[in-house]
């Protein structure tokens, strides 16, 4: 079982972006000294539901002031970037940090995001597929050209080279991909690729998607070592308490001011109207999806789900408190008292 926090820099009511930074700092710093494996970090633009714009820059800074733990984007939104440069970034990470570098991509939504940075709207709808073609080609050949419709230039050097690396895995980074509906789940699969899945999944919702995956990736012609072996991730949200009730409550006093705060501020690049959560009821929803109570709950749920899924890997949100004590308190519970109910 690998057990590690999902960090949004979420900036809670009445908090400056400033202090929604650090603390997602000091959370990841902890999760190390804390014993899990991994620290995934959110990217949004714009709005207060997060306040990191770039996760490749937070996981540099992180991978400087870390000796032992993965460090992931979770996600680097494509749409809105370019594959080379998103790809340069990868491998210099993976290069100067011995390989503890995973790079995790989606496509984001359709948000002012793509005007803003002049892709557009068909870099969402229809242009994921070749941003990720180019990227994993960029993390893979000596040299690349693109012909493509959204990306077409001549062929240059692949500088640094991610097969460099000596003390580590070399290949590149391991790529993830955020899969929310059939089509993105059938995309990742074709292409051998685990995936990311959301923390408003339920167990059953997962299941049906890992099955879905197995059967394009054995259509792909992916080996059953592949196949079995992929790192496919779970997010989630944990708080530990020593009473369930107590759990609940420090979740439900805060995350729905978050997330009212933050959901309410996304704006549609061609104003279409979205549907958002009703904060309060998705709230309850995560805690009783996740693990959320005292230590031996939650152990029980994290090992519900790998048994249901075959999921191994997990990145759970432990700053819904929006109180940087009592995140840091959140981590360390998990190493100390969850991590040895997992064995």
């Amino acid at each position: 079982m690998r057990v590690g926090t999902f960090v949004l820099a979420a900036q809670f009511p009445g908090q400056g972006q400033g202090e929604a930074l650090h603390r997602a700092v000091r959370s990841a710093e902890v999760a190390e000294e804390a014993g899990l494996d991994a620290v995934w970090l959110a990217e949004h633009h714009f709005v207060p539901y997060g306040v990191c714009p770039s996760a490749t820059t937070l996981a540099a800074l992180l991978l400087g002031r870390t000796r032992r733990i993965q460090v992931g984007t979770a996600v680097s939104v494509l749409p809105s970037a370019h594959p080379v440069a998103l790809g340069e970034q990868a491998a210099l990470l993976h290069l100067t940090s011995g390989g503890r570098f995973v790079l995790g991509v989606g496509r984001g939504g359709p948000w002012v995001d793509l005007e803003v940075f002049g892709a557009g709207l068909a870099a969402y709808e229809e242009g994921f597929p070749e941003s990720l073609d180019l990227l994993l080609r960029w993390l893979r050949e000596p040299r690349v050209g693109a012909d493509g419709e959204r990306f077409a230039f001549r062929e240059v050097a692949v500088v640094p080279r991610c097969e460099e690396l000596i003390d580590g895995p070399s290949g590149g980074p391991e790529v993830v991909v955020a899969c929310t509906s059939p089509k993105s789940v059938r995309l990742a699969a074709e292409r051998g690729l685990p995936m990311l899945l959301g923390m408003h999944c339920g167990d059953e919702e997962k299941a049906d998607m890992i099955a879905l995956w197995h059967e394009h990736a054995l259509a792909a012609g992916h080996s059953a070592d592949r196949i079995t072996g992929a790192g496919h991730v779970s997010a989630g949200v944990v708080q530990i308490a020593d009473r369930t009730d107590e759990a609940v409550e420090t979740l439900v006093k805060a995350m729905p001011g978050w997330l009212k705060q933050g959901l309410d501020a996304h704006v549609t690049v061609d104003g279409r109207q979205r549907a958002m959560r009703d904060p309060v009821a998705y709230t309850e929803l995560l805690c009783s999806l996740h693990p959320v109570g005292p230590p031996r709950l939650a152990a029980d749920r994290l090992a519900a789900t790998a048994e249901r899924t075959g999921i191994t890997r997990f990145a759970l949100l432990a700053e819904g408190s929006g109180d940087l004590a009592t995140t840091e308190e959140n981590v360390r519970r998990v190493g100390a008292e969850v991590l040895p109910l997992l064995g």
